[in-house]
């Protein structure tokens, strides 16, 4: 698999689906293999099932509830553990960050991992 895009979440039931139309029309068009995770950070909105029904219609689509409010970074962690991917990408529930910017991105892995070795080399110097 590609890709894993871990999605934490808090009290975003009203975003989530057009959320996830927008992430797998996305990424179906640029033919990367891709799996959703969506962590429910202790919602009370009904955000945990949206998720439950989104991961019960889509075989590329997995949830994680937490029973209660955690933080940001515990459901990112939860996510980073469960995730099967090559490369994991971060969204955010609220429709801010775009997942257009995803198959640049990984098209350009070979530029990106070059950059980095020679920055690691860099810093051994």
């Amino acid at each position: 698999m590609d890709l894993s895009v871990v999605i934490p979440l808090y009290n975003e039931s009203e975003s989530i689906e057009e959320l996830n139309k927008w992430i797998t029309n996305t990424l179906n068009s640029s033919s990367i293999s891709f799996e959703i995770i969506y962590i429910d950070d202790g919602s009370l909105d009904g955000s945990w099932d949206k998720i439950k029904r989104l991961a019960n219609n889509s075989n590329n689509i997995k949830g994680i509830s937490f029973s209660k409010n955690f933080g940001k970074s515990q459901a990112l962690n939860a996510g980073f553990i469960e995730s099967k991917g090559n490369f994991v990408a971060t969204l955010d529930a609220d429709l801010q960050d775009s997942p257009e910017e995803i198959p640049e991105i990984i098209k350009n892995k070979s530029k990106i991992n070059q950059a980095t070795h020679a920055r690691s080399l860099e810093r051994r110097r």
